[in-house]
């Protein structure tokens, strides 16, 4: 079957907020396949603890593909303990080098309490200017939100919350169905 003839996995925002010494990534539960939703209560938002360090990953793309990175990225951790930026510039490099992970369509936001990074294909480790970074199908929306929200008293979980939440009004990719993972700084 050619590429333009079967609907693409569609279906995920994440969004990372860090405010008040804490740092929050929330992530919808919708997986879609061309027009129709396939799940409503995925899990892409998960609680990592190698090495007795606690990290949270949100990841948007292929869920197959997410896991291989998770997985490459806690051995990546593991062999730095506590050095969330060098794993993550790690596994990037290895990302982009290796013919098999080249092929790997996800994207993850990871966090260990102070850090919060972007970690893509292309070799990119992002950390955001503004503290709210977000990827996935309503990705652009829920980032707008969460940007809009930062002043205002609103703590990180609120705001990622209702940045999820203007998210899922607009983008038909993307539900209520929330995963919220939080660490202190």
């Amino acid at each position: 079957m050619a590429d333009d003839q079967f609907p693409g996995w569609h279906g995920t925002t994440i969004i990372g907020v860090r405010k008040g010494g804490e740092v929050v990534i929330a992530g919808d539960g919708q997986v879609s396949l061309g027009q129709t939703v396939i799940k409503g209560t995925a899990k892409k938002v998960r609680k990592l603890s190698p090495g007795g360090y606690d990290i949270i990953a949100g990841f948007a793309g292929s869920t197959a593909d997410a896991f291989t990175l998770l997985e490459r990225l806690e051995v990546k951790l593991e062999a730095t303990p506590g050095q969330l930026q060098r794993a993550a510039v790690e596994l990037a490099k290895d990302w982009r080098t290796d013919k098999y992970l080249q092929k790997l369509e996800a994207m993850l936001i990871v966090t260990d309490g102070t850090e919060l990074y972007v970690v893509t294909g292309a070799g990119d480790v992002l950390e955001p200017e503004h503290d709210v970074t977000a990827i996935g199908s309503g990705g652009n929306y829920a980032l707008a939100a969460g940007r809009a929200l930062m002043d205002s008293d609103m703590n990180a979980e609120t705001i990622a919350r209702k940045a999820m939440a203007i998210a899922s009004d607009i983008c038909v990719y993307t539900n209520g169905n929330l995963t919220v993972e939080s660490l202190p700084k």
